[in-house]
C-alpha cells in the first residue's frame, strides 16, 4: 500500500453555470457553508495527511492565490501553475509532471465535495493498482462521467456526458482520483474529444486498457458536485 502525500486540485475553472455568482470568483471559491469549497477539499485533504499541493488555477487566479497563499497558515506547502488555456482536464494534468516527479497522488476537481472521511481511503493506493477512481450513484451521467467496472470493482470503461439512453452504468465518476506517474504517458498522447476537449477520463480509460489495474472507490456519506446555483442553494440550506 502506497501512501499518497501530494496532492493536485484542478481549480482553474470559470463555472458559466453559476451565472454572476463567478463574475468575479472561480467557482472553485464560491462559498459553501461558510468557506469556499476550495478550502473544504484542501483541508479535507490535510487532515487525511497530505503535505504538498499544487493548485492549478487559470480564471481569476489570483483570488485563490491571496486566499491560500503558500499554505504556511494550513500548515501545509502549496505551489501554484496557470492553465492558460481552458482545453480540458486531460491538459490540465499535464501540468502537474514537474510537481509529481515520482510520486503518486491525489487529484481533485476544484468544485467537488465529499465526506472527509473519504480522502483518508483514496490516499491509500494499493500495491497492485495503477489509478483510483471514485465513484458514486444516483448522479445523471449525462452531466459527467459513467462508469463501468466489473465485479472486483475494477475499471472497464469509462463515458464522458453519455446520453441516458446510451448507458447502463449506475456508477458517476465522483472526480476524486489517485495516480502514479504513469498517467502521464496516457494523458500526453490524448486526441481530443467530440467536444473539442482533451478528456481526463479517456487517459483513464487507456490506462485501464493498457492491463494496468484502475480500482473504483464508492464515497460515503455527502457528495456534491458544486455546479449551479441551484446545488449551491440547496447545499447552503442543509446545514
Amino acid at each position: 500500500m502506497s501512501k499518497i502525500e501530494k496532492a493536485v486540485i484542478l481549480a482553474a475553472g470559470r463555472g458559466t453555470r453559476m451565472r454572476e455568482l463567478t463574475a468575479d470568483l472561480p467557482k472553485p471559491m464560491i462559498e459553501v457553508r461558510g468557506k469556499p469549497v476550495l478550502q473544504h477539499i484542501v483541508e479535507g485533504l490535510r487532515d487525511a495527511g497530505i503535505c504538498e499541493f499544487l493548485i492549478v488555477v487559470g480564471y481569476r487566479g489570483d483570488t485563490v492565490r491571496n486566499f491560500l497563499g503558500d499554505g504556511s497558515r494550513y500548515n501545509i506547502a502549496i505551489r501554484y501553475a496557470t492553465q492558460t488555456v481552458q482545453d480540458g482536464t486531460g491538459r490540465v494534468v499535464d501540468l502537474a509532471r514537474d510537481f509529481v516527479g515520482d510520486s503518486a497522488f491525489v487529484l481533485s476537481y476544484g468544485d467537488i465535495l465529499v465526506d472527509p472521511a473519504n480522502y483518508k481511503c483514496v490516499i491509500n493506493l494499493p500495491d497492485n493498482a495503477e489509478a483510483i477512481i471514485t465513484v458514486t450513484r444516483g448522479e445523471d451521467v449525462s452531466k459527467g462521467g459513467a462508469v463501468f467496472l466489473n465485479e472486483q470493482m475494477d475499471l472497464v470503461d469509462i463515458r464522458e456526458k453519455s446520453k441516458p439512453d446510451q448507458t447502463t452504468s449506475p456508477w458517476y465518476n465522483a472526480g476524486l482520483y489517485a495516480f502514479r506517474p504513469s498517467i502521464f504517458e496516457f494523458t500526453g498522447k490524448l486526441k481530443p474529444s467530440p467536444r473539442g476537449e482533451y478528456e481526463l477520463t479517456d487517459a483513464i480509460r487507456d490506462l485501464a486498457r493498457s492491463g494496468k489495474k484502475v480500482k473504483a472507490l464508492e464515497l460515503t456519506g455527502e457528495w456534491a458536485d458544486v455546479r449551479d446555483p441551484e446545488i449551491l442553494a440547496r447545499l447552503n440550506r442543509n446545514v
